[in-house]
């Protein structure tokens, strides 16, 4: 499935990524057996924000992961200064990935995995703890270790004070360290980064988080990748139905058999 989008905007640092299909050494193993992949051809990167959605399973996180592992992330996350490894769990897809990269370099960029950005805490405390002449890295996320927060507040202080603009920033999941609340300022430091010519390819479940105007929705499906409207979602359209008709809902749900 080849996935182009709409006129090239210059500000995108990551413009296509492509199956090396000829090189699966077999399409029953995983992870080229799942969703995200045996169909996926090439998709096209042209929308400052876009979302990788799908249930789980399916492969969304999968997909980001090897994205994130061919542009130089560590597999773990953090930014492509870190260099580390506390497990191997990561898949081989990156291997069989090509990036088509705009010319203009990116100034920065981070790779966030909800699940394991503890990992990306206690490292950078490592490497802080090794005497230097450079700053501590921890300055670069407002000087407070990020172990002393919440994982809600560390992820806002990774947003608003480790992000600087210009760059490429992959998120997974980003709605399991944010409340509602926290979600909606997410969305609004987005836009600035944005208008700091940035670009974000986030794999999320989040009706709100979806919800950033001009984004491009990938769902992920056991036929494939395929572009969606917002309201198309299974993510808006159960929790509109939900708030509209929550007695009734979930009359229907908790009924006893």
């Amino acid at each position: 499935m080849n996935l182009a989008g709409r006129d090239i905007d210059s500000r995108e640092s990551l413009l296509k990524v492509e199956l090396r299909r000829d090189r699966i050494p077999s399409w029953e193993e995983y992870p080229f057996n799942i969703s995200a992949v045996r169909s996926l051809e090439a998709i096209e990167f042209r929308n400052p924000v876009t979302f990788i959605a799908g249930d789980n399973g399916t492969g969304k996180s999968t997909l980001l992961e090897a994205i994130a592992i061919a542009w130089g992330f560590n597999a773990e996350g953090g930014s492509r200064n870190l260099s580390f490894a506390t497990t191997t769990a990561h898949s081989e897809l990156h291997r069989f990935l090509r990036l088509t990269r705009n010319v203009r370099s990116s100034r920065d960029g981070y790779f966030l995995r909800a699940e394991s950005f503890f990992n990306v805490a206690s490292e950078i405390e490592r490497l802080d703890a090794i005497p230097a002449s450079a700053p501590p890295i921890i300055q670069a996320y407002g000087g407070k270790s990020l172990h002393e927060q919440s994982h809600g507040e560390s992820f806002m202080t990774l947003v608003m004070k480790r992000f600087r603009g210009r760059g490429l920033y992959l998120l997974d999941e980003p709605e399991a360290a944010l409340s509602p609340t926290r979600q909606l300022a997410f969305l609004a430091r987005m836009r600035t980064l944005v208008n700091l010519q940035s670009q974000f390819i986030i794999a999320t479940h989040s009706p709100i988080i979806m919800a950033y105007p001009g984004a491009r929705i990938l769902m992920v499906e056991s036929g494939g990748v395929r572009e969606v409207d917002y309201e198309e979602t299974e993510h808006f359209r159960l929790t509109r139905d939900l708030l509209n008709r929550r007695e009734s809902f979930l009359r229907h749900l908790c009924r006893d058999e």
